[in-house]
């Protein structure tokens, strides 16, 4: 029988995503013009709670695994929309963004995106190792 390698330090990995997300976005004010969920001419929506069918997809007080989950993908969202509202910005001629942060932020929301993906591959694989296990 093979042995499951542990979701600590992938959890903790997203933790500390989530932590530079959420200093990222409250410091982000573009792009807020085209509605509370969508950004200006954005193919990224923000999670919010009213997405979620009656979930509460906000902070959860300690959750389980799931609100973890849940919490690290609207981070990997965040860094996402914040960094094609930087880009926009950029684009737009903004003084304040510098080529150096834009690239900084698009490769924070390439490295936090593909984590999450090798994470949501690592859980799949673990769900189908199980499922082939005999009782």
């Amino acid at each position: 029988m093979s042995t499951v390698p542990s979701l600590e330090p992938a959890l903790a990995t997203l933790r500390l995503l989530a932590n530079q997300a959420s200093s990222t976005h409250q410091t982000s004010g573009a792009g807020q013009a085209a509605g509370p969920n969508q950004t200006a001419g954005s193919r990224y929506t923000r999670i919010t709670a009213a997405d979620g069918a009656g979930q509460n997809l906000g902070p959860q007080p300690a959750g389980g695994f799931a609100a973890e989950m849940r919490l690290a993908i609207q981070r990997i969202n965040a860094l996402q929309i914040d960094a094609v509202d930087k880009g926009k910005a950029f684009q737009a001629g903004d003084p304040n963004i510098t080529l150096n942060d834009l690239m900084i932020d698009v490769q924070k929301a390439s490295v936090a995106f593909e984590f999450g993906k090798s994470v949501r591959n690592r859980l799949v694989n673990a769900y189908q190792e199980v499922m082939r296990m005999q009782v």
